[in-house]
């Protein structure tokens, strides 16, 4: 419609697309992409594209490639982890990991803490492995490694020991060279502060950056 016509026709300058499930925010996001090739206005790896899963991931792949009849094969396209994924990989020394790291899945990352509760002392009866999981994953959501999280904030889990555990867990997992999912994230935030030169170098790479976040508003 008309509305969509103008945000795809919008290449420069930010823009933003609010709109119910199903009403064709994926569509306006790919066609705007093919719409900025197809122009001249960036060369596709001076795109970055992402968005929450990899169905949308794919369905964005297709659609632009479709479009564009060429293969988007290599580019900027994919989920906020697959895109940390890439960048950590690209620049794993300066993010303190190996080039060859793994990526813990859910099972795996219950398996490790599993490994530290009775270290801690902490009964898996009371406090679960995967509830602890997910309080660590809530902080890294936040961009909070051990040093960032405060005593009184660990205070109240597990008998104020959930905090060391973090500590103990993130000291594993670079033993083993991993990180799980909320490392993806947390480790290029990071990067980027630590390392500004490389968020220079990706700020100058990527001229259009494209998101397209579903959000619960329930």
């Amino acid at each position: 419609n008309e509305t969509q016509l103008q945000a795809v026709q919008k290449v420069r300058g930010p823009s933003l697309i609010l709109a119910g499930a199903g009403t064709g925010k994926t569509r306006v996001l790919t066609t705007k992409m093919g719409h900025i090739l197809i122009q001249g206005e960036a060369r596709p790896w001076e795109i970055l594209a992402v968005t929450f899963t990899n169905k949308a991931a794919r369905e964005m792949k297709e659609r632009v490639s479709t479009l564009i009849k060429q293969s988007v094969e290599g580019w900027w396209v994919g989920t906020f982890h697959s895109i940390g994924a890439r960048i950590l990989r690209g620049h794993s020394e300066s993010a303190g990991l190996k080039q060859n790291f793994t990526i813990l899945d859910t099972d795996d990352q219950i398996r490790l803490i599993k490994q530290l509760l009775s270290i801690h002392e902490i009964d898996d009866k009371r406090w679960p492995p995967r509830t602890l999981a997910g309080v660590i994953q809530r902080w890294k959501d936040r961009g909070l490694t051990p040093n960032k999280v405060t005593t009184a904030e660990g205070s109240d889990l597990a008998d104020g020991r959930v905090l060391s555990l973090y500590k103990d867990y993130q000291k594993r997992l670079k033993i083993l060279n991993s990180v799980d999912f909320g490392d993806l994230l947390l480790l290029c935030l990071e990067l980027f502060q630590n390392c500004p030169e490389i968020l220079n170098k990706l700020q100058r790479q990527f001229q259009f950056i494209l998101v397209d976040e579903y959000q619960d508003t329930n």
